[in-house]
């Protein structure tokens, strides 16, 4: 089969709206991973011996569950007992807790990394519990955190495909539908790769920019 470039303009309207889908998965995933991900480890570090335990076994759990199984609950299973949600919703409700409990390590790690001094200092100084997370203490651990977490991001855009299985229009699902529907799949194919490289490369520079300019403040 050779390759068709009239049959390329045709369809690159189409994946370029399933790409807006996949990017807005992407972002949002990783909002509610990066806010998952943050209680967890607050509650791992800081809740009683019981709680904290309890969360380490959901953590495991999760990470120890494929995504896809997670995805496929969370939109087929939960309706049966009156959760019904929106494919996209469920996709990046699945993408947010899923890798938020790969962040919530991270977390761990940063925080941890922060000396028992700068605790014993905003003690000294009356800071209430909050403040010292929000002033002292997280400033403090996310800088370091940055390549991880960075990592998780592109990991999380290069899963967005799952999707397709709970029927989110993103770019591998409309991809498919184009392939389907024309019995051609070298092209609709090659592009998702395509823009799935550009845009983890683009990815990687824009996340790299940030880290040096955390690491430019943190030595000011």
């Amino acid at each position: 089969m050779e390759w068709d470039w009239n049959f390329v303009w045709q369809i690159i309207p189409t994946l370029l709206e399933g790409l807006k889908i996949t990017i807005l998965a992407t972002v949002l995933g990783a909002v509610v991973a990066a806010v998952v991900g943050l209680i967890f480890a607050i509650l791992r570090l800081s809740a009683p011996k019981p709680i904290a335990r309890v969360v380490g076994f959901i953590l495991e759990f999760i990470r120890g569950t494929p995504l896809l199984v997670q995805l496929y609950f969370i939109f087929y299973v939960l309706p049966d007992i009156g959760i019904s949600l929106p494919a996209l919703v469920a996709g990046v409700i699945g993408l947010g807790i899923h890798y938020g409990t790969y962040t919530a390590e991270v977390y761990r790690a940063g925080i941890e990394n922060v000396p028992r001094g700068q605790w014993e200092a905003a003690r000294a100084t009356n800071l209430t519990l909050r403040q010292t997370w929000l002033h002292v203490i997280l400033p403090q651990a996310i800088p370091p955190m940055i390549p991880a977490l960075a990592n998780y991001l592109i990991a999380m855009f290069k899963e967005t495909p799952l999707l397709s299985a709970i029927t989110v229009l993103e770019l591998m699902n409309q991809a498919k539908s184009i392939a389907n529907s024309n019995y051609r799949y070298i092209e609709p194919m090659t592009l998702v790769g395509v823009f799935f490289l550009v845009m983890s490369l683009i990815s990687v520079v824009f996340l790299r920019w940030l880290e040096e300019r955390y690491s430019r403040v943190e030595e000011r």
